[in-house]
C-alpha cells in the first residue's frame, strides 16, 4: 500500500473467434487469482487440507511479492461518503442501516488482481467494498464487483480453475489451452462467459454497476426472512462505454478529478429471490423481472490514497454483518472470510514491520 504505480500497455479487445478463446485464457487467468483468494481454505478439496497459508504463498507466486498489499485487489483507493437510506427496505429488515437516514460509509475501489502494478486496462472487472458504521455500532462489510455473477459456484470448481491458471515453471504463463478446457468442462460458466464476450475495460469507476453476487438473507422484526443479492447503479454520472486512456492510472486519476467536481452518487439495490430461485450458487442468474426494493443512495464525497486512506486497515470480510442481516449458505462466503482473514493478517503484519524499517 505505499508505492506508485508505473505506466504498462492496455489490453486491446479482440473479435475473431482464435482471439476471443484467448481472451477467455486470458481473462480466465485473471478470475482464478480471484477464486484463489475466495478458495475454502478451511475445507478439504482432494487428499491434503489447503490453509491458508499455503493459499497465499500461492497466490505470492503467481503475482509476484508485494509486501503490506492486499494479496487480491491489490490496486485500489479509498473512498469516504454516506448512505442516505430511504427507508423501503425497512419491512424487509430490521438493521439500522435501513432506517431512514444517513449511515457513514468507507469504500474502496479496486482491480481484481494480487498485482498494485497492473495497468488499469488489463482486466474489464472493477470492483467496489463498502464498510457501513451504524450509529449503535454494528458493522456491515460488502464486495461488489462489476461483473454479474461469478464463473462458478463451489470451492471444488475454484480450485480447478486455480490450477488451470497456474503459470507453469518453463514459460512463467498458464498452459494456453488449459482455462478454455476448464470452461468446457463446466457448463455452469456459461453466464459469465457471456458477459466476458462483451465486457471491455471502462474509462471511470464512476459509470460502473457493482453487484453483490452471493445471496444473503434480510430479518425483518418479526423474523420473517427474504433472499437478496444487492447491488449499486450509477446515478447522473455520464453513461459507460468510453474507451479506456493508454495509461497505467487513469482510474485513479479519474476519480479524483471527478470527486473535485462533487460527490458520486450510486441507487442502492435490493433484488429479491422468489421461490425457486438459486440462493447458495453465486455462478447462477436469477431472472431480470424479480423485484426490486430501491434501498436509497449511495454517496462517496472524497478519495484517499489507500496507503494512509481510512480503508488501508479494513478487512472487507463479506460476513460481518449487522442484526437484519445474514449470510447464505453459499459456500464462497465462508472461503471468502477464511482468506481475507489470511490476507489481513500477512498484511498488517508487514506494514508494521516496514514501519519500523522506517524509523530512525
Amino acid at each position: 500500500m505505499v508505492d506508485q504505480l508505473p505506466p504498462a500497455r492496455p489490453v486491446k479487445p479482440a473479435l475473431s473467434p482464435a482471439s476471443v478463446m484467448l481472451r477467455l485464457a486470458a481473462i480466465g487467468a485473471v478470475v482464478a487469482v480471484i477464486a484463489g483468494t475466495f478458495f475454502y481454505v478451511n475445507g478439504t478439496l482432494d487428499a491434503q487440507r489447503l490453509r491458508p497459508k499455503t493459499l497465499v504463498n500461492a497466490l505470492e507466486q503467481n503475482n509476484g511479492v508485494h509486501p503490506g498489499y492486499r494479496r487480491n485487489h491489490a490496486k485500489g483507493m479509498c473512498v469516504i461518503g454516506y448512505f442516505e437510506s430511504n427507508g423501503n427496505a425497512q419491512p424487509l429488515s430490521r438493521a439500522q442501516v435501513f432506517q431512514a437516514g444517513r449511515t457513514p460509509v468507507v469504500g474502496r475501489f479496486a482491480l481484481p488482481s494480487g498485482n498494485p502494478y497492473a495497468p488499469d486496462s488489463s482486466v474489464p472487472i472493477r470492483s467496489l467494498a463498502l464498510g457501513f458504521t451504524q450509529a449503535n455500532g454494528q458493522q456491515w462489510r460488502t464486495g461488489l464487483n462489476s461483473m454479474p455473477v461469478f464463473p462458478v459456484g463451489t470451492p471444488e470448481a475454484f480450485y480447478a480453475m486455480l490450477q488451470a491458471g497456474a503459470p507453469q515453471p518453463a514459460t512463467g504463463k498458464p498452459k494456453p489451452d488449459a482455462m478454455p478446457a476448464f470452461f468446457a468442462a463446466h457448463p455452469e460458466t456459461g453466464p459469465f462467459l457471456q458477459w466476458v464476450k462483451t465486457a471491455r475495460p471502462s474509462a471511470s469507476f464512476a459509470t460502473e454497476t457493482y453487484n453483490g453476487i452471493n445471496a444473503f438473507y434480510l430479518v425483518n422484526a418479526s423474523g420473517q426472512r427474504q433472499a437478496v443479492r444487492w447491488g449499486v447503479a450509477p446515478e447522473g454520472q455520464d453513461a459507460p462505454g468510453a474507451s479506456a486512456p493508454n495509461e497505467a492510472d487513469y482510474l485513479e486519476n479519474d476519480l479524483v478529478q471527478r470527486l473535485s467536481v462533487g460527490p458520486l452518487k450510486w441507487q442502492f439495490n435490493l433484488t429479491l429471490a422468489e421461490a425457486g430461485d438459486p440462493v447458495n450458487d453465486a455462478s447462477k442468474p436469477w431472472p431480470a423481472e424479480r423485484k426490486v426494493v430501491k434501498a436509497g443512495t449511495l454517496v462517496l464525497q472524497r478519495a484517499e490514497p489507500q496507503n494512509t486512506g481510512e480503508c488501508r486497515d479494513i478487512n472487507y470480510d463479506p460476513l460481518i454483518l449487522p442484526s437484519g442481516i445474514e449470510g447464505s449458505a453459499d459456500p464462497l462466503l465462508a472461503a471468502r472470510s477464511a482468506a481475507y482473514a489470511s490476507s489481513y493478517l500477512r498484511r498488517t503484519s508487514e506494514v508494521d514491520q516496514l514501519s519500523q524499517e522506517k524509523r530512525p
